[in-house]
This record gives structure tokens, sequence and C-alpha cells, in this order.
């Protein structure tokens, strides 16, 4: 019997690691032969600890299991007739209704077996793309219309273009996995359970671009995707899939992990350069650009993990296959994650053209607490509040930036109808404050004279004038600020004053 339990970060939070154990001592004290085999999350989280057992029929589930539920499923012969039995998880609603192209090993595969990665369609991309010369590479993802996931939403084929052209002895590939958005996990999931598919997506990206070296920058706060990606990189490295002539070829590719200092900034891409460099996280002024003058002064591509994750399949099944999933300008699928106060919180892969008002009830079952939605914020803490009136706008970037939203990493955190709207913009303003790295003063300085004038507009001191000095300073910071972080901090704060005008104390 082959028994699969989660090692994803969300599962051993609420204690894969103690239903393993218990899976294993209970099948030991009934003298039952078992293979217990630790897989990638699905991203139902939900219904975790999701155990799944081998059948004649496929894999079935069960879940949410807890350590005292698993003599009673030995009990039941982990048939159906347990109350935690959910049926084969390829039938769950939930996942029939996604389009899963970067998350489709997702759940399957142990996250460092290259075996299963290369059972399931693994290096398939990076060996197509030793097949091709570099310019040939970089067409396939210019043709596959992919911008870049990590919130600028920029064609990930210019950038390497760009790159590709510049005359340097030495090029750079740099994740951005410094996945710092409230409400995303998209980059950690990846990270720990299909690491060799991020691998795999930066060495065709070396291959296009004639970089050599690669970095992986991965948040603080991440210790397990820390540890998963150096040990995918040490078993690739031994199996000729990175290194000195990857795969018999001419191209070689070192790739290196190095762990983020625990600041928002550095999720900025020249502050997380600076970073990498040892100095203090700061934004560098453009130009230059990156692609340009990036890692140590040479040409680097940045790209953020899913971005560079989802090169793969565009190599193996070509630039057409990716680019018929979308709508208008916006291309392939986007990993979204539902947060806050929902009911379904997980993982949905759906082509650019979803709703929220779909992601929020038919995938993610309305609020948790069963109260009327109020308000949702997408595209993390410096993303605006969409209102209702605006749930059934297709997800796309040039939709989302016609009403002011941006879709960014594809984080949604639901908020029911006892949200204080001012009270959420007060807390971005503070966010800013607090995260700043203080090198412009619009975004240092505004961001707390912002605190301050909320303040005022909710004690009811001259709401007319406050209300206006405040819009006035998030101009100011919307055009005066370096990088997005100054930049994008007034659309929560707008967003909440235009739509929820009743909550900052003004007539609706």
């Amino acid at each position: 019997m082959i028994i699969y339990v989660p090692c994803d970060s969300a599962a051993l939070a609420v204690g894969a690691d103690e239903v393993a154990l218990a899976v294993q001592a209970e099948a030991d004290r009934r003298g039952l032969a078992i293979e217990l085999r630790r897989n990638s999350s699905r991203g139902l989280f939900w219904l975790e600890p999701l155990v799944e057992v081998v059948t004649p029929a496929g894999r079935i589930a069960f879940g949410p299991v807890a350590e005292e539920d698993v003599a009673s499923l030995f009990d039941a012969a982990w048939g159906a007739s347990h109350p935690l039995h959910l049926g084969r998880p390829e039938d769950m609603p939930f996942l029939q209704k996604q389009e899963r192209l970067t998350f489709a090993r997702m759940g399957i595969t142990r996250p460092l077996s290259l075996a299963d990665y290369e059972a399931h369609e693994g290096f398939a991309g990076l060996r197509k793309a030793l097949q091709l010369s570099p310019a040939e590479v970089v067409q396939q993802v210019l043709d596959s219309g992919l911008r870049g996931r990590g919130g600028a939403a920029f064609p990930a084929g210019i950038k390497w273009k760009t790159v590709a052209a510049a005359q340097a002895a030495q090029k750079y590939i740099v994740c951005n996995a410094d996945e710092g958005d409230s409400g995303t996990y998209s980059d950690r999931m990846t990270m720990e359970g299909d690491p060799f598919m991020l691998i795999e997506g930066m060495a065709i990206a070396a291959v296009a671009t004639g970089a050599t070296q690669g970095y992986v920058y991965i948040r603080s706060e991440y210790p397990h995707a820390v540890a998963t990606m150096r040990s995918a990189i040490e078993l690739a490295t031994a199996a000729g899939f990175l290194g000195e002539q990857m795969l018999g070829s001419a191209h070689s590719f070192h790739l290196h992990v190095r762990m983020a200092a625990g600041a928002y900034v550095c999720g900025e891409e020249t502050a997380m350069l600076e970073s990498l460099e040892g100095k203090r996280g700061i934004v560098r002024a453009k130009p230059p650009l990156p692609a340009l003058s990036g890692l140590f002064g040479k040409p680097t591509v940045i790209n953020n993990v899913i971005t560079l994750a989802s090169v793969p399949i565009i190599l193996a099944r070509g630039a057409a296959f990716y680019r018929n999933y979308g709508v208008g300008r916006s291309h392939g699928t986007l990993p979204i994650q539902l947060a806050g106060n929902i009911l379904h919180g997980g993982l949905v892969e759906k082509a650019f053209g979803v709703t929220l008002r779909e992601l929020m009830y038919d995938f993610g079952g309305g609020s948790a607490s069963g109260r009327p939605i109020k308000a949702v914020q997408v595209g993390g803490p410096l993303g605006a509040y969409v209102p209702e009136s605006q749930w059934d706008i297709p997800l796309d970037y040039e939709a989302y930036a016609a009403v002011g939203a941006v879709v960014g990493h594809g984080g949604i955190v639901v908020h029911d109808d006892r949200a204080n709207m001012a009270r959420l913009a007060r807390y971005a303003m503070e966010f800013c404050a607090i995260e700043s790295c203080g090198k412009c003063t619009p975004c240092r300085i505004g961001s707390t004279r912002g605190v301050e004038v909320i303040d005022r507009i909710r004690d009811g001191e001259n709401r007319p004038q406050q209300v206006q000095l405040l819009r006035d300073l998030c101009d100011t910071m919307v055009h005066g600020s370096l990088c997005a972080m100054g930049g994008m901090t007034p659309f929560p704060v707008l967003s909440a004053l235009n739509h929820y005008p009743q909550d900052f104390g003004l007539p609706v």
C-alpha cells in the first residue's frame, strides 16, 4: 500500500508530520507493509493534511486528517465508508474546474524526486531549449506572451532579449523569491513542492541569454523553501541538469540560493540586487536598467518564481499552446491565491479572464464567517480594494488598470462586512512608513503624513479639507516615488476612500 502525506509548510502547520508518524506506527502495529511518500500540496488548504492512498481506481483522498483519525482509517481499510473519504482528488470540483499548467504536478509528485519530475514532463522544456539557438528560445518566450507574474507584468521575452543582446563577459539570472505580499504563497508552494520546475526555468533563461551564474533570493520566513531548493540544486547538478555543460551541451549554468534579510522592500528588484551584493536593501534609481547593469553591474535577468516556472511548459509544448490561454494581452494562466475571510482558501490556477465573483464563490465558497463579503484586496498590500460593482470584471492586466486596480502577484484577500475600510487604509500607510527603505521623500515622509491625515479624518477634524489633503498627498506619492513601494501605497487608500466613504465618516 502506498500512502501520500504532504510535506508542504501549510500541511506541516496543521500536523502533517504527526499524521505521517501515526500512519507508519499504526501500520507497524498491524504488521502491514506500507510505503509512505511525502508529496507536495495540491493547494486545498482547508483539507490539509490531505492524505491519499493508491488504489486500483487511482489515488483516493481523505481529509483533513488528524493524528487521532489514523487508526479508524486503517479500520475502514481506507474505504469510502470513512467520514473523511473525499474520493479521487481530480474529481473534486475545486480542482476539476482549474486549468493547471504551471501547477500540474502539485500534490502529485514528491518535491525532491527527479524520477517523479521527469515522469511528468520534467526537463522536456530544457531539452528542447538545448536543441534551439538562444535567439529561438527568446522568440518562443516572446511569442508566448508571457508577462512578469511578480506584479509589473512586463513582457518576459523583451527582458530576456535585452540581456541576450548585451555584450558582457558575465551575465546573471536572478529569481526574486522574496514573496512578501499578504495572502500570497504560490512562490513558496513552487519552491517547496516543485523545485525542479523553477530550476528548469532558470536554466532555460541561462541558455537564452548566455548567463552562467544564477541566484534564487528567498525570503527568510521560508526556511522549508530554502532547504528544499538547496537540496534540489544539489540533485540537479549531480544529475547534469545544472553545472558545467548541462546535459552534455555547450551551455553551463551554476545556481545558488541566498536567504533574504527580512525587508519587504527587497521584493523590489533593485533593492534585492543591493541585498544580494551584501549591502543595505535600498532602491536604485533607473536608468540604468538591471537588464544592462544589474547584479554586480552586469546584465541580469530578474524574474519572479512564477514567471520562470511558467517557462518550461512554454518550451516543451510551444509558444502557441500557452498563448491560447487568457484574454486580451494577458496570455496564459495565473496561479491565484485565495486568502483572508474565505471558506475554501487555496490555490486556483486559471487562465486570465476569470472573475473575482467566480473565484470567491465558485471556488472559495463565500466567506468563512458566513457573512456578506464587503471588499477584496487584489495584488497584495499595495493593491486596491475592489468593491462588489467590479467583481465581474475579467481578471486581466489592462481591465484592472482601467479601474485603478492591479492584478499583482495574484493574491486575493477577502474581507466580510465587518471590515472598517478607513482602518485598512490607515494600515496601508502605516505599512509603507514601516517598510519604506527611506531613499525618496514621497514614500518616507508621505506615508507618515498619510497616517496622520487619515487619523484626523477618522476623528472628524475638518474632514473636507483633510480629504483633499489626503488626495494631494497620494498624488505626490504616486508620481514622485522612486519605486512601487511609495507609488502604489495610495492604491488601497484611495480605493477605500472612493468606494467606502461611509467608513471615513463621509456621506455616501
